[in-house]
């Protein structure tokens, strides 16, 4: 008897610990769209999302750049299970067979991964990251810069959250895919900008 009750006190705790920080992440944008709308009525504030959403691009670009970063958060910490050890393979998955031999596609998920994140973010914030110098140079530092800052965020919450497992391949495939994401805006912002 003892051991089905502490079975399900470790199942609820657990089910409560999982979403414990998209709950937090949620709960603090609805509040803020709360306090946005008791000031100004629900109708109003739909409105005008509508109508800045159909009229700002700035706004559409920052609206994609945040879809895109939940879908990475989701992926990566928010619809994980508890690890027990996340420092137990912190040097991670380098090529495309795991530790046992196994076929593995981690290390193109990730680099996959923040390929668009690079892009978006870049041509959401041009203006302020890159201001009038697009330079290759300039364009990779900041891709790389952005991608690694994040990625590592990404890995010490999973380490302190205990949601998978901080990896130093992780951080290198996702920052070399911000890389390959800042190249390819390079080229579209050079090919869109030469005519």
């Amino acid at each position: 008897m003892q051991e089905i009750i502490k079975n399900i006190i470790a199942n609820v705790l657990t089910a409560l610990y999982q979403p414990f920080s998209f709950a937090v992440i949620l709960t603090v944008l609805f509040t803020f769209l709360y306090l946005f709308a008791h000031e100004r009525g629900w109708k109003t504030v739909f409105r005008q999302w509508w109508n800045t959403f159909k009229s700002s691009v700035n706004f559409r670009k920052i609206f994609l750049l945040s879809f895109y970063t939940s879908m990475i958060l989701f992926r990566t910490l928010l619809n994980r299970t508890m690890c027990a050890n996340p420092v137990s393979n912190v040097i991670g998955v380098w090529g495309l067979h795991d530790d046992k031999g196994q076929l593995t596609t981690e290390v193109l998920e990730n680099l996959a991964l923040f390929i668009p994140f690079a892009i978006l973010f870049l041509w959401s914030f041009r203006e302020k990251i890159l201001e009038k110098t697009v330079t290759i140079v300039n364009v990779l530092w900041q891709s790389a810069k952005v991608t690694f800052l994040f990625s590592l965020t990404i890995e010490f919450l999973q380490l302190f959250l205990r949601l998978g497992t901080f990896q130093l391949s992780d951080l290198f495939f996702n920052t070399l895919g911000g890389l390959f994401g800042g190249f390819i805006y390079w080229i579209c912002y050079k090919v869109k900008h030469r005519r």
